[in-house]
């Protein structure tokens, strides 16, 4: 981390702060004990304050139990940014943040000293330590935004100052706390609003929900998808992996990328049109793209007995996804007979077992031969698949592997998929495990 001197987080951050010895300013950022640096600042979250002894001898160079721990971390983080001359691309959407800032952090590196957001920190917690990580030679921050209702957006963006403003795709997300589509679309707008004159916002082409929220005359907007400045000119898929063409803005380029799925081929857009407005050498974006290393849960691929194939797709899940991810596993299987476990979508507000339906359609639709749905709402799969050869429901995760072991044979291809707080990694973790099934 930039250093930031102990004094300068006495006057930004509120708390009980405990100076070692000596020490005279914070050279990381820490919450977690166990993994304190020498020169680190823990700051205590929930019940860390257990644990400043530790982090002291473990070599921080301070102590901070916050007041209010969201304010001290922003402050923290805020200073930090404005010590730095990197430029910052926040992410936001309703799917995909996590996946395109892995696509575009691996483009980027090869020609800039890149920090990326850690897996999935894109909340008050998660974002300023990301740019607790900023050194004085960083050039790129990629940040990832989460929110859960209006205003969330805008409070992160005015601690990480994004230059590049991405929206990944707008859809029914958090639909309990913001109520309608409307709404998400206004809240993922406000990275809009915060970019500075000169920034640049990314967005899918063709969404009419945004198009309010782009009448920016001192930014740019490049658009991505079908008809956008950035486009999929072709696709195809090569083992575990795929190969495609991309027109930028009247640019052709050609990558090799380490996953087969069609939506993280369009995630790779948005990565590029990021990647663009960074002002990045377009004819070397291949350069990074074998490096490209996705976080846990996503879409990851086991091989199964009797040459099956398993999609570790479990980290989270809304309408949006679980399509995307059942027309992958219709693609992928190429001919293997298709088992969807599919877990609950949570925050879906009063529509919560319409949209389930309508997942259990395009189940269907995409010739599942075998559908377990696990998770009180999850029984609306069903409802919406009625002509799925095999369907089971369960409420919990060992009940879903228990009504799914008898009905698996060997060379199914199998996607598990839901929200996070179904856990079905669990299951996918037993079946990447188990011995083959007899035949």
């Amino acid at each position: 981390m930039i250093a930031l001197p102990l004094a300068e987080v006495e006057r930004l951050a509120s708390g009980r702060l405990v100076v070692a010895p000596g020490a005279s300013a914070a050279t990381g950022l820490s919450i977690d004990s166990r993994r304190v640096a020498p020169g680190d600042l823990f700051v205590a979250v929930g019940r860390g304050s257990s644990f400043t002894d530790q982090a002291l001898a473990a070599g921080a160079a301070a102590t901070l139990v916050p007041d209010d721990t969201f304010a001290a971390l922003a402050a923290l983080g805020a200073a930090v940014r404005d010590r730095s001359d990197a430029r910052v691309v926040g992410i936001t959407g309703a799917v995909a943040k996590t996946s395109t800032k892995d696509i575009l952090a691996a483009l980027v590196r090869p020609h800039r000293k890149t920090v990326a957001a850690e897996g999935s920190q894109n909340n008050e917690i998660g974002l300023p330590l990301t740019l607790g990580r900023l050194q004085p030679d960083t050039e790129v921050c990629i940040v990832e935004m989460g929110m859960r209702g209006l205003g969330q957006i805008a409070e992160l963006c005015a601690v990480a100052r994004p230059d590049v403003g991405v929206v990944t795709k707008i859809g029914p997300v958090h639909l309990e706390l913001l109520g309608t589509v409307e709404r998400v679309a206004q809240a993922k707008a406000e990275i809009v609003g915060a970019l500075p004159a000169g920034g640049t916002a990314v967005v899918p082409a063709g969404e009419p929900l945004l198009e309010p929220y782009l009448g920016r005359e001192d930014i740019d907007v490049i658009r991505f998808g079908p008809d956008g400045d950035v486009q999929l000119t072709s696709f195809a898929p090569r083992g575990e992996g795929c190969e495609v063409e991309v027109d930028v803005q009247g640019e052709r380029v050609a990558l090799e990328l380490p996953f087969g799925s069609r939506y993280n081929a369009e995630n790779t857009l948005a990565a590029l049109a990021a990647y663009r407005a960074l002002g990045l050498p377009l004819a070397d974006a291949g350069c990074g793209a074998p490096h490209i290393r996705l976080s846990r849960w996503r879409g990851e691929e086991t091989p199964l007995p009797g040459g099956g194939l398993l999609v570790n797709d479990a980290y989270n899940a809304n309408p949006l996804s679980m399509t995307a991810a059942l027309e992958h596993l219709s693609e992928r299987a190429e001919g293997r007979r298709t088992v969807a476990v599919l877990g609950d979508m949570a925050e879906l507000g009063s529509g919560a077992a319409a949209y389930h339906r309508e997942v259990g359609a395009a189940a269907a639709r995409s010739g599942v031969q075998v559908l377990i749905a696990v998770g009180p709402l999850a029984r609306e799969y069903l409802a919406g698949a009625p002509d799925v050869p095999e369907a089971r429901w369960a409420e919990t995760v060992e009940g879903g592997l228990a009504a799914l072991e008898p009905l698996l044979r060997p060379g199914d291809c199998v996607l598990v998929k839901g929200s996070r707080a179904v856990g079905l990694e669990a299951l996918a973790d037993a079946l990447a495990a188990a011995e083959a099934p007899a035949s």
